[in-house]
């Protein structure tokens, strides 16, 4: 009876313990219900109610392609609540093994942080383990801008070309590839020296959609420089001239239709370096030459900032230290200029700043 006592006893203390954490996950929000549901499951649900509708169809694309072939695959029939860090890292380990390189894996850790912490929201696990994993980290990548130099032996290689002016505007401008594929005629002011930034010419799955800048800082109003605008002067009387006045884009295919990058970087932009002998930078390095050129010439990192429509001033400052120790050299050579050392016969030597 003794035994039958204390095992009764036992048990007891157990239900009590239980009801006891069952109160306190109530109070904390952290109860979960018991679910078969899988990750799998899960992520499809997330995907279709949560991500479809609160992003970008090109950012829903590659989520879903993440999930699809590198999530799924590896621990999606895992049930969601059974999730462990180990699996999350298992993941990212056999992708690592597989080929996928460092961005790729980063995305994917991207994309389960950002759905689990969904799960979290709607109580359907007790904590994040993507918290807990060692996530992917990117190497630095030094960006390539061209010199002065190299641009101008890039702008003689491009003399004459049908498309000569889209490589002036972007190192005019430091508009981004998608931005001046959807660059439309309404949004130039020719008068007054301007662009409006207000589309990306995006391509999801072969289809082509003009759709607004990601933020608000991404929709802005760029001053151009007398040669950018004279450029844009001609490039538009040679659309004339074909014909092409009603074609609302300012930068076309051979027969005045949408460009699409492959194709562009395939036969027009690769050829145009190899012309001039340069090497084989991204046409997005371009944009990186117009912000070094600026910052080089002394423009202030809030102006560069607002042409290239970063959202934050951190970012600028990030992408193009490299630049910064000239200006940092460049200013005390300025101060050189106004503060002169004089003899004191009491302290030795003062500083005064020279009035003119």
């Amino acid at each position: 009876m003794t035994g039958a006592t204390e095992t009764g006893k036992v048990i007891n203390v157990r239900m009590c313990l239980g009801r006891f954490c069952r109160s306190i996950s109530k109070a904390t929000g952290t109860l979960t219900k018991p679910s078969r549901t899988t990750v799998a499951q899960f992520l499809e649900i997330w995907l279709d109610d949560v991500v479809r509708v609160t992003v970008r169809n090109s950012t829903y694309v590659s989520y879903k392609g993440v999930v699809k072939n590198h999530i799924d695959k590896r621990i999606g029939g895992i049930r969601l609540q059974k999730l462990e860090p180990s699996h999350v890292q298992g993941l990212y380990s056999a992708m690592e093994k597989d080929g996928a390189s460092p961005r790729l894996r980063q995305l994917t850790h991207a994309v389960l942080h950002r759905a689990l912490k969904q799960a979290l929201r709607w109580g359907k696990v007790i904590r994040n383990v993507c918290d807990a994993v060692d996530f992917p980290r990117v190497p630095h990548k030094d960006i390539e801008p061209l010199t002065a130099e190299q641009v101008g032996r890039l702008l003689a290689a491009a003399k004459g070309d049908r498309l000569e002016a889209i490589y002036i505007v972007a190192i005019g401008s430091g508009l981004r590839l998608g931005e001046l594929f959807g660059l439309q005629w309404a949004d130039v002011n020719l008068k007054k020296g301007t662009i409006s930034v207000s589309h990306t010419l995006s391509e999801v799955c072969g289809k082509l959609t003009l759709t607004e800048p990601k933020s608000k800082k991404g929709r802005r109003l760029v001053s151009l420089p007398q040669p950018v605008v004279d450029a844009l002067v001609e490039h538009r009387k040679a659309m004339i001239a074909a014909g092409w006045a009603a074609v609302p884009y300012v930068f076309t295919n051979s027969v005045g239709g949408l460009l699409r990058r492959t194709h562009f970087h395939r036969n027009q932009f690769k050829p145009l370096l190899k012309r001039a002998g340069l090497p084989a930078i991204r046409f997005h390095d371009l944009r990186h030459t117009s912000a070094t050129l600026l910052l080089a010439a002394g423009v202030h990192p809030k102006v560069v900032q607002e042409r290239l429509g970063h959202a934050h001033i951190s970012l600028t400052l990030d992408t193009y230290s490299h630049v910064l120790p000239a200006m940092e050299k460049d200013a005390a050579s300025r101060l050189d200029s106004v503060l002169v050392a004089t003899p004191d016969n009491q302290n030795g030597c003062q500083m005064v700043v020279k009035t003119g």
